[in-house]
């Protein structure tokens, strides 16, 4: 949809996704930590003497915190917060949750970040948040589907590489989806630690979901993405069921040494 810009000096962008379920399920899938953190990223929320969120905060990974003011509050349907560290040079930006019924059925999930600002140099920010959205949605889609109300427990690693070097290539192979299609069942070769699933949607040769099957039920979500000279690569599985963390806990040593082996940290 791109930037919308209003007389007012309004600046924004806007997401939205359809998803089964009722307006109070898809309410606590995005307005409760473990709602969020079932198909985003880790959250928490602060409450304050009267029990509502005033602070949020997301965890994107080691050092990448981001914290927002909770401003609005009116569940089912919605709330605001705001935060400084969205964009650079602490910009104040708005971004409101909401739910709505969709009218075949189901629930619309709607997310807008907005500042006031007279120029568009902040454009470039917006839009890379609105580009972010679609793969989180999905995510998400295929939480509310097969998986809403499960425990969920994440398996998360990273690791970086120089800024030339073939990293999605060699982490496709590693999990044997190299040369993969959406809707094609992939498993991950001799030496490497427990990955088999379905290919659910992969972008421009730097991102793919995996509805996973093994090491457990679940979704994988990979990409790699370029930062001052290097790539950071990101493996992040949420798998659900009661035994998901059991899970978690045995397999992140093996997925942590693979990791450190295909990107060695003095790669970056």
């Amino acid at each position: 949809m791109g930037v919308i810009v209003e007389e007012s000096g309004r600046r924004s962008v806007q997401v939205e996704v359809e998803v089964p379920g009722t307006v109070g399920e898809a309410w606590r899938a995005i307005a409760t930590p473990e709602g969020i953190s079932s198909w985003f990223v880790p959250a928490e929320f602060e409450e304050g003497e009267d029990g509502q969120p005033k602070r949020l905060q997301f965890n994107f990974g080691p050092g990448m915190t981001s914290e927002a003011a909770v401003t609005a509050w009116d569940p089912p349907r919605s709330f605001l917060s705001v935060s400084s560290d969205f964009v650079e040079e602490g910009a104040r930006v708005t971004t409101e949750w909401r739910v709505e019924e969709a009218a075949g059925g189901g629930c619309v999930v709607r997310v807008e970040h907005s500042l006031y600002i007279d120029s568009d140099e902040r454009d470039a920010h917006l839009l890379g948040a609105e580009a972010g959205w679609p793969s989180f949605f999905r995510i998400l889609q295929i939480y509310m589907t097969d998986f809403h109300g499960q425990p969920c427990a994440l398996l998360e690693m990273s690791g970086t590489a120089a800024g030339d070097a073939p990293a999605w290539e060699r982490l496709e192979k590693g999990l044997g989806f190299s040369g993969g299609e959406e809707g094609e069942f992939r498993a991950a070769p001799a030496g490497s630690p427990r990955f088999a699933g379905t290919l659910d949607h992969t972008h421009d040769g730097t991102e793919a979901i995996v509805r996973l099957k093994e090491p457990t039920s679940g979704v994988a979500h990979l990409f790699v993405m370029p930062a001052e000279g290097i790539q950071i690569i990101s493996v992040r599985f949420y798998l659900y069921g009661e035994n998901a963390a059991e899970v978690v806990a045995r397999e992140l040593p093996e997925w942590q040494a693979w990791m450190q082996a295909q990107f060695p940290a003095e790669a970056g």
